[in-house]
C-alpha cells in the first residue's frame, strides 16, 4: 500500500488514505512521518496537498487559535468543532483528534464516549492523550471499543501545573527510567503511535529503538520515526512565546501586519476599491433609476456626494 508524500500535479495519480498501518509499515522501513497541528479547513487542504502523513487537532487550538492562556479551558464542543472543519479538507492524512483536559480523566467510559465523538461527529481516525501508565486502563478501553490511541509522554501540557511548569522531561535516569517504562506500557495497553515531547534526544532515540510502535516527537531530537509541530509556531503566526524546539519556517505575522497596515492605508486614501473591485451599472439603466426616483418625490432625489 502506498500513499503520495510529496506535492502533484498530476491528477490522476492515485492516492490513498493514510492509515494506522501504513504509519506502522512507515517505521519498519524506517520512514520518517511527517505531522502536524491543523485547527480549520483551509490549513488542513494545503497539507493534504503537500502530503503531510498525520494531522493532528491538537488541543493546542486553546492558546494559539482561541487566546486561552493554557490549553486547560478547552472544551469537547470546541475540540468537536475544529475537528469536522479540518476533516472537511484533509482527505489523504490521518486524522488525530485530541482529547482536552478532564474528557478521560473521570473515567473511562466517559472517555470511551468522548473519544467516540472524534470519530462518529468530527470524521476523526484516531484521537491522542496524554499521560503515562495511570492512563493504561483508559487505553485499553478506548481500543477495546475498536479507537485507534496515540499516547503522549514527557512534557504534558494538561498536567503543566504538576509538572511545575513547560520544563524539560527526563533528564534524569530515574525519569527516563520512568519514561521507558511508561512508553512500554503504553504501548501494551494498545496505543498505535506515542508522542514524545521535550525529553532528551539520546532518551527518545532509545524509547524509538525499544518500541515497536511509532515514535513522534516534538522537542526530542532527530531519532523518533516522525515529528510534529504547531503550525502556529512553524508559520511564526504565534507570538506570546516560542519553544526552544521551534524552527520557524515562515513569518506569517509580519507578512499580515503589513498587509494589514497598507489595507488600512488605502482604505483611508480611497484608493481601494478601485474601479477593477466594483461592480458597474449601465448608463441607461442608471438613469432610468434616477428618474423613477425624482417622480417618487423629493425623499427619493438622489444627491450627488461624490468627491470633487
Amino acid at each position: 500500500m502506498s500513499v503520495v508524500r510529496t506535492p502533484t500535479t498530476n491528477p490522476t495519480e492515485e492516492r490513498k488514505k493514510v492509515t494506522i498501518r501504513l504509519i506502522q509499515a512507515m517505521k519498519t522501513r524506517h520512514e520518517p512521518i511527517s505531522m502536524l497541528t491543523a485547527y480549520d479547513y483551509p490549513t488542513a487542504l494545503v497539507m493534504d496537498q503537500v502530503g503531510i502523513d498525520m494531522i493532528l487537532v491538537g488541543d493546542s487550538l486553546g492558546m494559539v487559535v482561541l487566546g486561552y492562556e493554557s490549553t486547560l479551558p478547552v472544551t469537547m464542543d470546541e475540540m468537536i468543532h475544529h475537528s469536522k472543519a479540518v476533516g472537511r479538507g484533509a482527505r489523504y492524512a490521518l486524522l488525530v483528534g485530541d482529547m482536552p483536559f478532564l474528557s478521560y480523566q473521570v473515567s473511562s467510559s466517559e472517555a470511551v464516549r468522548n473519544a467516540g465523538r472524534f470519530l462518529k461527529e468530527a470524521g476523526m481516525n484516531a484521537v491522542k492523550l496524554e499521560g503515562g501508565s495511570e492512563r493504561a486502563e483508559t487505553i485499553r478501553a478506548i481500543v477495546d471499543t475498536g479507537i485507534p490511541v496515540m499516547g503522549h509522554l514527557g512534557l504534558t501540557p494538561q498536567s503543566v501545573h504538576q509538572l511545575g511548569g513547560f520544563r524539560t522531561q527526563g533528564r534524569d535516569a530515574e525519569a527516563a527510567y520512568k519514561l521507558l517504562e511508561d512508553a512500554m506500557i503504553l504501548q501494551e495497553a494498545g496505543c498505535f503511535s506515542l508522542v514524545l515531547e521535550s525529553i532528551p534526544g539520546r532518551l527518545a532515540e532509545l524509547v524509538s529503538q525499544r518500541l515497536a510502535i511509532p515514535t513522534i516527537g516534538i522537542g526530542a531530537g532527530v531519532g523518533c520515526d516522525g515529528q510534529v509541530l504547531v503550525t502556529h509556531d512553524l508559520l511564526g503566526l504565534f507570538e506570546r512565546f516560542t519553544p526552544k524546539f521551534v524552527k520557524r519556517y515562515a513569518n506569517l505575522s509580519g507578512e499580515m501586519r503589513r498587509a494589514f497596515g497598507e489595507y488600512k492605508a488605502e482604505v483611508r486614501s480611497k484608493a481601494f476599491p478601485g474601479p477593477e473591485h466594483t461592480v458597474d451599472m449601465n448608463e441607461d439603466e442608471w438613469k432610468c433609476l434616477e428618474e423613477r426616483l425624482t417622480q417618487e418625490g423629493p425623499s427619493f432625489i438622489i444627491h450627488d456626494h461624490s468627491v470633487r
